[in-house]
């Protein structure tokens, strides 16, 4: 057996990695971690070595060749400046940053890391990749003394990438937060969408570029979409028009790519975007310095884009979402399983039989991205309450979860304030933040949420501040909050003697009754709360949550559809996306609830999970059925 310490460069089989006793502090019984024991299943042994990885690229500003057809590159490793140039990445303690350097590793690339400030003048290529609140980014970057390096990095022309608030920083100023200063690179300021009516804040989902010059960075993107997730953005005017190199339509155009010489920024994320994301990466790192559009004429600085959206279809895309319930089975591994109505057990609760295994969490994940997933959920059915919070085992499925996805991750439960077996308190906000340290883009609330809303009831409709959906949400945004509600439906005889809001149900009671509430419940479903799934709802984003997952009870693993009177009721009383939940069983049913109600997305597990059902089959039905939909 070979110490960990000599595995370095070797590719392992992620499920079932298992930690050296003799390099690993003894965490648990025998030496081992309990995570590494929990996602293996197996102890004692290391797993087979395949083969190695390649060596990585060092990006440099060294010109790539390309073939004719624009995509091939010379694939001979390059070399870092020896007065320490290369290209750099700028983490100022962000979101989700370990994606970005995932991406770039699995093409091949090393980022260096800035450590100060004088690190931002040696880089000969950065990328900045902010993640959250525009104010608490701005914040951090003057209390680490980057601001004004940065600015000068950037007014020297030098080649940088900016990632989604690595794009808004570079404009006059911002609405976010009460209002603040940009860089002052870019005239304009940056504002916040106007929500509609079928056209949720934040934008969260995949939509496409219209470009409007030539340029390398985009090479081979076309009508291919990328994952936006924003609640702001800056507007193309005369004065910034020869910065814009692309625009995106979300109820209006907005500037979604800007470039001028060699500094870049995309409102989307690269990172997230699948292929084509990899792509726009790889054009930057490999040799942005030949862009096309580098000596743009002013003709093609002045063009209008080259396609309306509605001649190239450019709607946000309706997302296919699958999520993984991942808990501990009876022998202590994680795996992921499915309940009927939350019961996960073979035989139903009390019955003796074993959880239902349907695989390990990190292959099945990555299967499903091969597959076409607009996203992936984790949502963690067992509650590990006494762990350190280091060594909760999601983090571990997240970080290995992340090296070979590349679309949007989220993960839910246990995003709560607790107390671990060693008397060490931890805040909601240091738990997401590891989790997102880890390679989750949002975190998932659920039962917390409910007692968020109870509490804002109380407090007469005046937030607090304090919840994990205010903490998170301004530190990290509301694009980074997902609340998960798990309704049950309740019958009434008369709407006017329910304390609820009640609608008209086409399915009626045992007793005949012809309206009907839903009940929420936390601890999976276990106990009922007097709250409804509307109250509940509207009190989420008052508190600053950016997307609602909304679960039916009644129709879990029925697979007879989703609940469209609860998805309507719902998504018609909030203006914050909302993911349909529960039922579904065939394609058909992601077409039903995504043309009959206003949720942005629809989920499902099981059918997935037991291979009854392609994500291709469920897109393609979609498309077909006039639903804006990724296909690739």
């Amino acid at each position: 057996l070979l110490p960990l310490d000599n595995l370095a460069g070797l590719a392992l089989d992620k499920d079932r990695l298992i930690t050296c006793p003799s390099v690993h502090q003894e965490r648990a019984r025998g030496g081992r971690s309990r995570v590494d024991c929990m996602l293996s299943g197996r102890c004692g042994q290391l797993p087979l070595l395949q083969q190695p990885l390649p060596p990585p690229r060092y990006a440099s500003s060294v010109a790539s060749t390309r073939t004719a057809c624009g995509r091939a590159r010379n694939r001979a490793q390059c070399v870092t400046r020896a007065a320490g140039g290369g290209a750099y990445l700028l983490d100022y303690g962000a979101g989700n940053v370990r994606s970005v350097r995932n991406a770039c590793k699995r093409l091949g690339y090393h980022l260096h890391e800035v450590k100060s400030p004088e690190d931002l003048m040696r880089a000969d290529k950065l990328v900045f990749p902010g993640v959250g609140a525009c104010g608490q980014c701005m914040e951090a970057l003057k209390d680490q003394g980057y601001l004004e390096p940065l600015r000068e990095y950037l007014l020297a022309g030098k080649p940088y990438l900016g990632i989604c608030l690595g794009l808004q920083l570079l404009f006059e100023g911002s609405d976010e937060n009460g209002g603040l200063e940009g860089l002052g690179i870019i005239p304009g300021r940056v504002s916040k969408f106007e929500a509609a009516h079928g056209r949720p804040v934040p934008q969260i989902g995949w939509n496409t570029l219209d470009t409007r010059r030539p340029s390398q960075l985009l090479d081979g993107v076309g009508d291919r979409r990328v994952y936006f997730v924003n609640s702001f953005r800056a507007a193309a005017t005369p004065e910034n028009k020869e910065w814009t190199l692309a625009t995106t339509h979300y109820g209006g155009d907005f500037i979604s790519v800007v470039q001028k010489g060699e500094v870049y920024a995309t409102q989307f994320h690269p990172e997230k975007s699948g292929q084509v994301g990899l792509d726009i990466l790889d054009n930057f790192l490999g040799g942005v310095s030949q862009i096309a559009s580098h000596g743009a004429s002013q003709d093609a600085v002045d063009a209008t884009p080259q396609s309306s959206p509605a001649a190239r279809g450019e709607r946000l895309a309706k997302r296919v979402v699958v999520a993984l319930d991942v808990r501990s089975n009876d022998a202590g591994d994680l795996v992921v399983t499915k309940g009927d109505q939350y019961d996960v057990r073979e035989g139903g609760t009390g019955s003796g039989g074993d959880v239902r295994n349907l695989g390990k969490p990190v292959s099945l994940a990555e299967r499903y991205f091969k597959e076409g997933a607009d996203e992936i959920s984790f949502l963690n059915i067992t509650g590990f309450r006494d762990f350190p919070l280091s060594d909760l085992p999601m983090l571990e499925v997240m970080k290995r979860a992340s090296e070979n996805i590349f679309v949007p991750l989220t993960v839910g439960g246990g995003i709560r304030s607790f107390t671990d077996e060693n008397g060490v308190a931890y805040t909601a906000l240091q738990v997401a933040s590891e989790y997102f340290r880890s390679g989750a883009d949002k975190v998932a609330i659920g039962g917390d949420a409910v007692d968020a809303v109870e509490e804002l009831q109380a407090a007469g409709g005046t937030p607090s501040g304090t919840t994990s959906i205010e903490t998170i949400s301004w530190h990290y945004g509301a694009q980074a909050v997902v609340v998960s509600i798990d309704p049950k439906r309740v019958y009434a005889a008369d709407p006017d003697a329910c304390p609820h809001p009640c609608v008209r149900t086409a399915t009626r009671g045992p007793n005949g009754e012809e309206w009907c509430w839903w009940q929420c419940t936390v601890q999976g479903g276990r106990v009922p709360r007097e709250i409804d799934a509307v109250t509940v709802a509207k009190g989420v984003e008052v508190l600053g949550a950016g997307e609602i997952m909304l679960n039916c009870i009644d129709r879990d693993g029925t697979n007879s559809g989703f609940d469209l009177e609860l998805i309507n009721a719902v998504a018609d009383a909030v203006s914050i996306p909302v993911i349909a939940s529960s039922g579904a069983g065939c394609p058909q049913h992601f077409s039903e609830v995504l043309l009959g109600t206003n949720a942005s997305a629809a989920l499902a597990a099981g059918m997935f999970h037991r291979e009854e059902v392609a994500i291709s089959e469920v897109k393609a039905h979609m498309h077909d059925s006039g639903v804006p939909t990724r296909l690739r």
